[in-house]
Order: C-alpha cells, then sequence, then structure tokens
C-alpha cells in the first residue's frame, strides 16, 4: 500500500471535514448556494495563485508536473458538469424536500457511489477485504450522520439527494481519469468555472452576495477546506484508485465532528464512539491490503514525472529532459510480471 497516498487521502479528508464545522457557522448569514459558490471560488482562485509560489508540495515527485492537454478536456468537462453544476443543484432541490436527518444520511452514499461506478462501470479491481473495508466506512459514515428518526415525506427530494452523491461519484471517477495531470491546474478550473455558475444559481435562487468580511471567511475556508484539500484528493485518485480514494475520504466527517467537539465545545456520544470504531476498522482493512498476482501492462502513451524503473524503460529524444525523475511523454510497451500494487495509473487490468 503507498502510505503517502493514503496519507494525501486522509489529509484531504480531514480539511474537507474541517468545512463542516466552519460553513455551519457561515451558513446563517449565507444562502447555501451562494456560499457553495464562494467556497468553489476560494478554491478556484486560492490554488491558482498558489501556482505561482516555487513548491512541490502537491507534486509526488521532484519533477514539474504535466499540465492538462487536449484529451483530457472531456473528462475534465464531465467532472465539472457532474460535480461543480449537477450535484449541487440535485442536492439543493432535496433539501427543500428532505428533513436534515435523512439528507445528513443519504449524502454517505457518494463514497458507496464512487466505489460502485469505480467497480462496476470503470473496471476498478476490488476484492472482499476492500469491500468490507468500505462498508464499514459507509456504516460508520451513516451512524455519525444519524440524526433522529428519518422520514420519507415524498419520494422526490430523497431521489434528488442520491443523484447528487452519484453526480459527485461521477466527477470523482472521471477525475481519475485525469489525475496524473498537475492537480493544482485540475483544481483552478474546477473551481473558477464552477464557482461562478453556483454563484448565479444562488443569486438567481433568491441569495445575496454578503458582506465583505464574511465573503472573505467563506473565501478562505474554501481555499483551503475545498481547494488545497481536492488538490491532495487528486494525488491520491492517482495512486490508490477512485474506490481506495472515496473510502479514506470518507472519513471526512468524523474529523467534522472531531472539530466540532474540541471547538464548539460539543458532547462525546457513543453514537460518535461507535462511528470511530467502524471506521478505524475500515481504514485498517485498506491500509492493511496486500494485493499481488501476475498481470500484464498494456501498451499505453501518455505523460507525467517518473524514473526508469522497471515499466518504464523507454528510449528518450534529443529535447526530452536529463535527470531523474522527469516529465516528458513516453510510450510503455507490453509486459507480464508479479508485484505488489493498488489500482494506480499504470494498474487498470481486468482480474
Amino acid at each position: 500500500m503507498n502510505l503517502t497516498a493514503v496519507s494525501y487521502a486522509l489529509i484531504a479528508a480531514v480539511l474537507f471535514g474541517l468545512s463542516t464545522p466552519l460553513a455551519k457557522v457561515l451558513v446563517g448569514s449565507i444562502h447555501p448556494v451562494v456560499l457553495a459558490g464562494l467556497l468553489y471560488c476560494g478554491a478556484g482562485v486560492g490554488v491558482a495563485l498558489l501556482r505561482k509560489l516555487p513548491t512541490s508540495l502537491f507534486s509526488s515527485s521532484h519533477a514539474p508536473e504535466a499540465p492538462l492537454n487536449r484529451a483530457d478536456l472531456p473528462w475534465l468537462a464531465g467532472a465539472i458538469i457532474a460535480g461543480g453544476v449537477v450535484g449541487p443543484i440535485l442536492l439543493l432541490v432535496g433539501l427543500t424536500r428532505t428533513d436534515a436527518s435523512t439528507a445528513s444520511l443519504l449524502l454517505t452514499l457518494e463514497s458507496v457511489a464512487t466505489a460502485l461506478m469505480a467497480w462496476f462501470i470503470f473496471h476498478e479491481s476490488f476484492d472482499r477485504r476492500i469491500a468490507t473495508g468500505m462498508l464499514c466506512l459507509a456504516l460508520g459514515a451513516m451512524v455519525l450522520s444519524w440524526s433522529g428518526t428519518p422520514t420519507l415525506e415524498n419520494i422526490v427530494g430523497p431521489l434528488a439527494v442520491i443523484g447528487a452523491c452519484a453526480a459527485w461519484g461521477l466527477d470523482n471517477n472521471l477525475t481519475r481519469k485525469i489525475s496524473l495531470a498537475d492537480p493544482l491546474q485540475i483544481v483552478t478550473l474546477k473551481g473558477t468555472i464552477a464557482g461562478p455558475v453556483n454563484l448565479l444559481l444562488g443569486i438567481a435562487a433568491g441569495g445575496a452576495v454578503p458582506n465583505l468580511t464574511t465573503g472573505l471567511v467563506a473565501i478562505m475556508v474554501g481555499f483551503l477546506c475545498y481547494g488545497v484539500s481536492l488538490a491532495l484528493f487528486v494525488l491520491a485518485l492517482r495512486h490508490l484508485g477512485s474506490a481506495r480514494t472515496a473510502a479514506y475520504f470518507s472519513t471526512a466527517p468524523f474529523f467534522g465532528a472531531v472539530t466540532a467537539i474540541t471547538t464548539l465545545h460539543e458532547s462525546v456520544t457513543f453514537q460518535f464512539a461507535v462511528a470511530g470504531a467502524l471506521m478505524a476498522v475500515g481504514v485498517w482493512l485498506h491500509v492493511t491490503e496486500q494485493h499481488e498476482h501476475e498481470h500484464t501492462h498494456d501498451r499505453q502513451e501518455h505523460t507525467h514525472a517518473h524514473i526508469h524503473d522497471e515499466i518504464h524503460q523507454h528510449t528518450h529524444a534529443p529535447n526530452d529532459p536529463a535527470g531523474e525523475p522527469h516529465t516528458h511523454r513516453h510510450t510503455h510497451q507490453p509486459l507480464t510480471h508479479s508485484h505488489p500494487h493498488t489500482p494506480d495509473m499504470h494498474h487498470q487490468h481486468r482480474h
């Protein structure tokens, strides 16, 4: 298991989990959809500024990250439409027709939707251990979100919330397709496109632009809890695949609850302890995974930072960079071998 990638996913979950108690403070003075727009704008603009700094914090190597290319644009457009536009609209429709406890429970289905799409549509590998870990994490999130006896007053609201989860699950799987590209560039484009769209939708729905101080706080929360979190999430997608990354990310509600307990002085409950235990089991099952078998790498051509390891044996053109690691377009020749691996961007074979 790539523990560095696991740490990316868990830190992303911690940061996103912080957004819940912080948004709880803001949502009383900002329309929810306007707030979503400000959070996305903060993510996009903040990460765009971060790209100007000489830092390798959001790179999995010391080589330059590969920029998005024309072939990546359909995947990126699909991710933005699904996760940045369709998801928030469906959630808004659902929240107006569903009680809060039902909506909270249903929103935990995002990680389940991501995993099911990854396994059965995008053919990402899994086994009984990974499926059991995913189940523990999902149950932990549902236990943590339980706030009473939910009621289904009508079917439209719950279906809309489930649709939002499906949209975000699709977003995660489409983003995985371009995860070899610069994560900061991906987040910049997602935020600067989805943010203004949500702002316009919020204003059209009757929301108002908040005062300068409140707006700046929302933008800063968006930069840290959405922008930085999403950049780390993309790096985790690159190395772990969609389902496993979503599993680790599903711990975000737990970290949000920890923050609420420590900063908002909420009480520790039996519900919190049960959820924490279930999530701990789920994370342990994933972190201790040992997946090794003989597999074949098909011919593949792409661009990313790499060293000349066993699967990166290729000749260099005169203009390709020297030294390692380095970034350039290269071709993987077919190779059959056996070693421990996860469904990263080089291991997308069938089982």
